[in-house]
């Protein structure tokens, strides 16, 4: 059973499985740095389909069908799919996972689904109430400025510190044995909220919150930064990702430069790709994770990992009423 370490942590001693994982992505995706280790790269960003919202769905059923195929296991061995997404009542996981029979728990963290939905499925398998179960998000660049800035037919101005919405999706297949990464912890994040509202510099709304939850991590767990290989964060993109590093040298004289890295960065060419301050999303901190970061941990190269996925928990609505930006993240501490 779970077992709760300080305020946030739970351990878990069973020590659940990711024995298959799926990264997809669009075509801008593939032509970054990343590219050759995706498992599938849709070169069409429509997906032959004839809206953005239904090729999120497609998108993200496709990194589903890979796991799945990957784990050799069918749909009906699983007892529950923990996913989520940025539209509006999450259809874009609604719609793409209806077909699969498997009891379907919709969850809604923004961009730190990902890390929310491995949290879910590890506790689950490890208490028993499951045997096999999935964890999966995606994003659409298309969808997404649709229903949070501009139509891309609008051609309005990106800020520098804006970021670019990745067109992607991973999926993790976890289970109670198997070979593959443990999750040995996780980290449920609170709500903070430190007053920003600007929409378009995301990463200086989510870096609070990944300080936060980083912070309550190490201090539960008494764990040193050195312990660790690498911490992962979602998708600050290089604004958040700088204000992340200068807190923890600030507040807790801790100097995290050296084992940080940021799935919005890794996924695209900054200097190349014109994506501003990075990538963001959903499908950021999902593809990235379920391909790059885990094959790196399957080969050895990598042994401890916390990964820590952010989001903000805006609406169009919130925004348009002059509401801020609060935002959380959630960690998993990934063993090989």
């Amino acid at each position: 059973m779970p077992e709760r370490i300080g305020k946030r942590t739970l351990n878990l001693p069973n020590r659940p499985v990711i024995t298959a994982s799926a990264g997809v992505a669009g075509k801008k995706e593939s032509e970054g740095p990343l590219g050759e280790q995706f498992d599938y790269i849709f070169d069409d960003t429509t997906a032959g389909e004839k809206t953005w919202e239904k090729a999120e769905s497609t998108i993200h059923k496709e990194a589903i069908i890979r796991a799945k195929e990957k784990s050799g296991k069918d749909f009906e061995e699983f007892q529950y799919i923990f996913a989520g997404d940025l539209l509006n009542q999450c259809t874009g996981s609604t719609f793409g996972l209806r077909d699969f029979g498997v009891a379907f728990a919709g969850i809604y963290g923004a961009c730190s689904t990902m890390a929310l939905g491995l949290c879910m499925a590890g506790v689950f398998v490890d208490s028993g109430a499951a045997q096999a179960c999935i964890a999966s998000t995606s994003s659409h660049f298309c969808s997404a400025e649709k229903q949070f800035r501009f139509p891309v037919e609008y051609g309005n101005q990106r800020t520098p510190a804006a970021q670019w919405t990745v067109t992607g999706a991973g999926a993790a297949v976890v289970e109670a044995q198997g070979e593959g990464v443990h999750i040995e912890k996780v980290c449920f994040g609170k709500i903070v909220d430190l007053g920003v509202t600007d929409a378009n510099n995301m990463g200086a709304a989510m870096a609070p919150a990944a300080f936060d939850t980083i912070s309550s991590f190490l201090e539960d767990t008494q764990t040193d930064v050195d312990d660790l290989d690498m911490i992962v964060t979602g998708d600050l993109g290089v604004v958040g990702s700088r204000l992340l590093c200068e807190m923890f040298l600030n507040e807790k004289g801790i100097d995290i430069t050296k084992k940080h890295c940021d799935c919005g960065i890794l996924i695209y060419n900054l200097e190349e790709q014109d994506v501003n301050s990075g990538g963001s999303g959903c499908g950021c901190s999902a593809s990235v994770l379920c391909s790059h970061i885990l094959n790196r941990m399957n080969s050895g190269e990598l042994k401890r990992v916390l990964f820590t996925a952010t989001g903000a928990l805006m609406s169009p609505v919130s925004s348009m009423q002059g509401e801020s930006i609060p935002s959380i993240a959630h960690s998993v501490l990934l063993v090989k």
